[in-house]
């Protein structure tokens, strides 16, 4: 953390996690124990991904934070540090159009607005995940308690109007294949499901016709062995 603890502010840790279509986000604040905060990331009808919640938490801590009081935030998601970078020194140029989750990143861009017009100092670290960095691993398990816990409630549910996709994704489970369902609006693994799908369609037609000219070899075999 290169001396991140003797940061001279607020120091928040986040963490969001996203199990079998269900995203949960949780921080906590190291200097104050009993301050937490976790929420059921909603939307999962449009597909779930780990990206949402961590951003979601990053919301929840710069929310929770007073906009005078600098602060120092930890994280171990790389897409959420780019995400938030795009909009420095962006001007007129940056836009949410092809953002997935614009919704929460909006609110966040929204209230670090403030902190930068209020002087404040906001910064965001890359810690390394599942290494064992206490806060780190602390915020992982509010993230992961919040998706199963009924007294936590969830936010961010609104839909947009973006068509959803539904497939079925080959998955190794003990040792055997199988095909679990996803949903999600377009993205990269919905491109992937649909190249993977025409693929399939391909070698079945080489198959079948394949197997047509086999069994038409093996039917004229039969019938010279009967004429000889």
């Amino acid at each position: 953390m290169l001396g991140g603890y003797g940061f001279q502010g607020q120091i928040t840790a986040g963490d969001g996690s996203d199990k079998q279509g269900k995203m949960g986000a949780g921080y906590n604040k190291l200097r104050r124990k009993k301050k937490k905060q976790q929420c059921k990331v909603g939307r999962a009808e449009e597909g779930s991904s780990s990206n949402r919640p961590e951003l979601a938490t990053f919301f929840l801590a710069l929310r929770d934070t007073l906009i005078e009081k600098p602060l120092l935030y930890l994280c171990d998601n790389q897409l959420l540090l780019q995400a938030v970078t795009r909009w420095i020194g962006e001007g007129g140029k940056a836009t949410f159009l092809g953002s997935p989750d614009a919704d929460i990143l909006a609110a966040a861009i929204e209230i670090l607005r403030k902190r930068i017009a209020a002087g404040t100092a906001t910064f965001l670290v890359k810690a390394k995940a599942h290494r064992g960095e206490p806060a780190n691993e602390g915020a992982d398990i509010l993230a992961d308690k919040a998706i199963s816990d009924p007294k936590v409630g969830k936010e961010w549910c609104q839909r947009t109007n973006r068509a959803v996709f539904t497939w079925r994704k080959p998955c190794c489970e003990a040792g055997k294949i199988i095909h679990q369902d996803r949903h999600s609006t377009f993205n990269n693994s919905v491109r992937d499901a649909i190249r993977r799908g025409a693929a399939e369609n391909e070698v079945q037609k080489h198959e079948e016709k394949l197997t047509g000219v086999w069994r038409q070899m093996s039917t004229l075999r039969r019938r010279y062995l009967k004429m000889v």
